[in-house]
């Protein structure tokens, strides 16, 4: 096989891995942008994710369908709730000051972490794709005779792959239109930019900061539903999306959705095109990289604003 088609598969697995970052990068850039919390547990939400999948999966039984439809919608509403829980008994409780959370989230990553294993075991846990058909791609080659379309090529993908960039593109778009185009948009909107004078207005922001951090957890569990019948569910998964999350947001800008979106978007295509070119290896240390080259050049981020 020529060096094209290498890529264009290269470029789809990573496209695979930016939607499924994205998702996640952008639910830890809501929590910062609105409530000015480094959330260090959100790995471990998006872990619970993929966990309670698996755990709902088995539980209906069935068509792998069904229980995976179930699954997309139970578990970020379980793992929201979760996070609703810990905001209101740990983050309310000390006022939300930066430095504290930091080290409260720090605390709560291991109590999920450790609880999981305790409940569900070391073992990494699969989860059956809902339709996983294997089809072939295209290729366009240019020759003697112009440009030709070649089918097969012996490049393919399944379904259920393509069906994640899809649902990933379909709900970070719900989440433009919640938060440009509805009234709750609004009010978090309005509390991002000064949470003093929304509570003059009335606003609950103790409410809302609750429900911006049930929906960044949220985000971060349906995005480990979508790529758990691609992977395993294990109580360790949590490591990886958490510093991946973290590199996206810095260079895109803190807070900042579309700069996140963005930046997920280069560094899942890139740790794509690397990982099968190179190793996964210096994929990682490549967007080390990027991270330490944003920090010295544009400390706020490609999309960030100063402060």
């Amino acid at each position: 096989m020529e060096f094209g088609p290498y890529l264009f598969i290269a470029s789809l697995e990573g496209a695979i891995t930016a939607a499924v970052l994205a998702l996640t990068a952008v639910g830890l850039s809501i929590v910062f942008g609105i409530m000015r919390v480094v959330n260090v547990a959100h790995g471990e939400f998006y872990m619970l994710g993929a966990v309670f999948a698996w755990w709902i999966t088995n539980l209906i039984g069935g068509h792998p369908a069904v229980g995976f439809v179930a699954a997309v919608i139970i578990t970020p509403v379980l793992v929201g709730v979760l996070a609703v829980i810990a905001d209101h008994l740990i983050l309310r409780k000390i006022d939300y000051d930066p430095e504290r959370t930091i080290v409260a989230t720090i605390g709560l990553l291991y109590v999920i972490q450790q609880t999981t294993l305790m409940t569900f075991g070391p073992e990494a846990r699969p989860v059956e794709a809902p339709f996983n058909k294997r089809i072939a791609l295209p290729w366009i080659e240019y020759g003697e005779q112009g440009l030709a379309l070649i089918w097969p090529w012996g490049l393919s993908t399944t379904t259920y792959k393509l069906a994640v960039i899809v649902a990933a593109i379909f709900i970070l778009l719900m989440l433009w239109l919640l938060m440009t185009r509805t009234r709750i948009g609004l009010i978090m909107r309005a509390t991002q930019l000064d949470r003093e004078m929304a509570t003059a207005h009335g606003i609950p922001v103790n409410k809302v900061y609750a429900l911006v951090f049930g929906l960044g957890a949220g985000l971060a569990a349906l995005g480990a539903v979508l790529i758990v019948p691609i992977q395993q569910a294990h109580y360790l998964m949590g490591a990886d999306p958490l510093l991946l999350s973290f590199i996206v947001v810095i260079i895109g800008g803190l807070g900042s959705v579309v700069g996140t979106i963005v930046a997920a978007l280069f560094i899942g295509l890139s740790d794509g095109i690397i990982s099968v070119f190179f190793t996964p290896t210096l994929a990682k240390i490549i967007a080390t990289l990027a991270v330490a080259f944003v920090l010295v050049f544009r400390p706020q981020g490609m999309f960030g604003k100063p402060e």
